[in-house]
């Protein structure tokens, strides 16, 4: 299995716009939809990865109490659809309603947006504040499957408490996900992730 970590886009980024179509519905959700939250939480994600699937429902009650407490959450798939049909639209419609998403499951197709989030991984984890800039970015908390450490949610918990306090996460208490590398088409590989 291999094991990519997040970049760690710098904290203070601005965040990128998007408008992407939901798996489900088909509508686009814009950036914009979202800015008004007190917080956004932004997973890149993906049907087939095993990291994915280790914290996948964790994933989902936390993303819930996330949205009882204010905060918007969203998770945007860019894999290669063609080479890796698991992870197509109708693969992730079928994914988000069998685990109960209370979220936005989206289809960056041509993997634009994840370039502009400088996303490497699945599951790669983004928190913005209030005023739409990068707040925390990185693991869930430290388990991966076969550490045998508990799936907690614990960093982006912590992180995202903090930001509904109108306070700044600990920059130093950041640590990068890992995961999956996301599955580039061919040639559309970022300069990033060769980093």
């Amino acid at each position: 299995m291999a094991r990519t970590p997040s970049t760690m886009l710098p904290l203070g980024t601005p965040m990128p716009d998007f408008a992407l179509p939901d798996a489900v519905t088909s509508e686009l959700v814009h950036a914009r939809d979202l800015a008004d939250a007190p917080a956004l939480v932004v997973a890149f994600w993906c049907n087939h990865c095993p990291f994915v699937k280790h914290v996948a429902d964790a994933f989902v009650a936390f993303a819930r109490e996330a949205q009882q407490q204010g905060a918007a959450v969203v998770a945007i798939s860019a894999n290669d659809a063609e080479a890796y049909p698991d992870d197509a639209p109708d693969a992730m419609a079928l994914e988000a309603k069998a685990r109960g998403f209370s979220f936005p499951y989206l289809f960056d197709e041509s993997q634009q947006v994840a370039k502009a989030f400088h996303a490497a991984c699945t599951p790669d984890f983004f928190l913005f504040d209030a005023d739409s800039r990068l707040a925390h970015r990185g693991q869930f908390d430290a388990s991966r499957p076969g550490n045998d450490v508990p799936v907690t949610g614990n960093d982006l918990r912590g992180a995202l408490r903090t930001v509904l306090e109108g306070q700044s996460p600990d920059a130093a208490s950041q640590r990068p996900s890992l995961g999956c590398n996301i599955k580039w088409k061919p040639g559309n590989e970022p300069a990033y992730f060769n980093r």
